[in-house]
């Protein structure tokens, strides 16, 4: 994607069914990679260039660290929305701090959870160096239980 950028959608769906491989895939694979094709050129620039750096990210990782990432997420995700917004909010607070303090402040965090929820925040811990850093505006967090 990033070496067909300035190709129009219409270019860049041709430069992918030309790459190297691409006509050995199952028909259903190459179909989802034209799909999401299309889904990151309906993207906004900026959406576009998180998405293809999460992509690059992952790519760098090995199957074990790929497959923590997708393991945490998928269980981050089975919380319920008003529990995944309280551990989102724990994990971005506990992230901004500096290392040496974390392991102490995901403790104060977890008296406060139930356990999916403790479970899911310190897997997101366990993964957090190869998660990518969101740039959004912070979200105030709860207190840490004393």
């Amino acid at each position: 994607m990033q070496n067909h950028q300035n190709l129009s959608p219409a270019e860049q769906q041709r430069a992918l069914e030309h790459e190297p491989g691409f006509n050995q895939l199952p028909p259903g694979q190459q179909e989802r990679l034209r799909n999401r094709l299309a889904q990151l050129n309906a993207m906004t620039p900026a959406e576009r260039q998180r998405t293809l750096n999460r992509i690059e990210r992952m790519e760098q990782l090995t199957p074990q660290q790929r497959q923590q990432v997708t393991s945490t997420m998928s269980q981050f995700h089975s919380l319920p929305p008003d529990q995944r917004r309280g551990v989102a909010q724990a994990f971005r607070q506990i992230r901004r701090l500096p290392p040496g303090e974390r392991a102490a402040a995901t403790q104060s965090y977890s008296r406060s959870l139930n356990p999916a929820q403790r479970d899911s925040l310190n897997n997101l811990m366990r993964a957090e160096p190869y998660l990518p850093i969101q740039h959004e505006a912070p979200a105030p967090a709860p207190s840490p239980a004393p």
